[in-house]
């Protein structure tokens, strides 16, 4: 069991890390975007799930953890963040959204789907997919997993539904014909109020972590709106995570590597200091800046490039109007951060126990 679900989440961490998703702008023009068509997007994370969860947490007034000094400490001392102890963003993963009149497709599994464990749903299945959708890393529902295309491998497709109330998410998908096949499926259920093991411990979704991408990636058009209200996801190098161990909301781990006893484990909550000076930024900046204030940002994969926002292709707003580009939060290091809401080390064993 260990060996097939420890696959599912390295394959994903090694794509992201091999450089396939460095950009340095945060996407295509606005022709390339009417190219591709401009099905819609969802405006805001926030409100995507009704009940609290961990990710829409204020943490703006817990106590720092007593292990915190001793864990950013370590992570500066492995290089700090990837790319070059760079904050980077990448702007490669589109957010669609959906209703009960969006055209549905039937999602059916690849070869060895899920790899044998019972961390995904069950297809073949359906799932809505609005005129004009496109893969990570691509302009249409075609995408290459075996990471030989550049930008591509790990091909996410992440759909919401407000009239189903649930959030479809992908891993290594590729559009054929009128199906879609995936490596991973998984669904969310946007009114359910998860438990702390989330939907199951020592199980994965379509992030290593075992999180809803959509839930903790901002949009442009968020943004735009003036609050991010929810916490972020962000990525390091593998040998930069603690192995063997996550803490909770995660409930998984892919790849990490570090045998330092105080390196950040998966799930980790770093919290931006409360007297970091913002002033220097734009408004529109600054909305992003609040968030990693409020809310924090969670340890959810492993590669290089340690944010990740979502693509404008589909957004009113865009993102050079905002100011924000890959590099615009680089010069912020890891002591500008501190750990909260650390919960208990849980030993990583791979065996999924699914949650009703």
């Amino acid at each position: 069991m260990r060996s097939t679900v420890a696959v599912l989440g390295v394959i994903a961490t090694t794509c992201i890390g091999c450089g396939s998703h460095t950009v340095s702008s945060p996407g295509p023009s606005p022709s390339a975007a009417r190219a591709a068509g401009s099905p819609s997007a969802v405006v805001s994370a926030d409100g995507m799930f009704t009940a609290e969860e961990p990710w829409t947490v204020d943490v703006s007034g817990a106590e720092k953890s007593e292990r915190s000094d001793a864990i950013i400490a370590t992570l500066r001392d492995l290089g700090g963040w990837g790319n070059g102890n760079v904050l980077q963003a990448d702007f490669s993963i589109p957010i669609f959204f959906a209703d009960a009149n969006t055209p549905r497709m039937e999602v059916v599994g690849g070869e060895d789907y899920c790899f044998g464990g019972p961390d995904c749903d069950s297809v073949p299945a359906q799932m809505p997919v609005p005129d004009g959708a496109y893969i990570e890393g691509s302009t249409d529902l075609s995408c290459d997993p075996s990471g030989e295309t550049e930008g591509q491998g790990d091909c996410h497709l992440l759909v919401v539904d407000r009239d189903e109330q649930q959030l479809y998410e992908t891993y290594q998908a590729n559009g054929t014909g009128d199906s879609i096949t995936a490596q991973g499926f998984f669904v969310w259920d946007l009114a359910k109020d998860y438990p702390d093991d989330l939907r199951g411990e020592q199980c994965t979704s379509a992030d290593a972590a075992g999180f809803p991408i959509a839930a903790m990636t901002p949009t442009a058009d968020e943004v735009a709106s003036g609050a991010v209200n929810h916490a972020l996801r962000f990525i390091l190098p593998n040998d930069r995570m603690k192995a063997d161990v996550y803490v909770h909301p995660a409930t998984h781990a892919g790849g990490p590597e570090s045998s330092e006893p105080d390196a950040p484990p998966y799930g980790v909550r770093l919290r931006l200091k409360s007297d970091f000076d913002d002033s220097g930024y734009t408004e529109s900046q600054r909305v992003i800046l609040t968030a990693l204030k409020k809310h924090g940002m969670l340890l959810s994969d492993g590669g290089e490039i340690a944010l990740t926002f979502a693509d404008d292709r589909t957004s009113s707003a865009k993102w050079v109007d905002l100011g924000i580009d890959a590099q615009t939060f680089g010069d912020i290091g890891v002591d500008q951060f501190e750990v909260v809401d650390l919960g208990e080390e849980i030993p990583l064993t791979y065996d999924c126990v699914r949650n009703p």
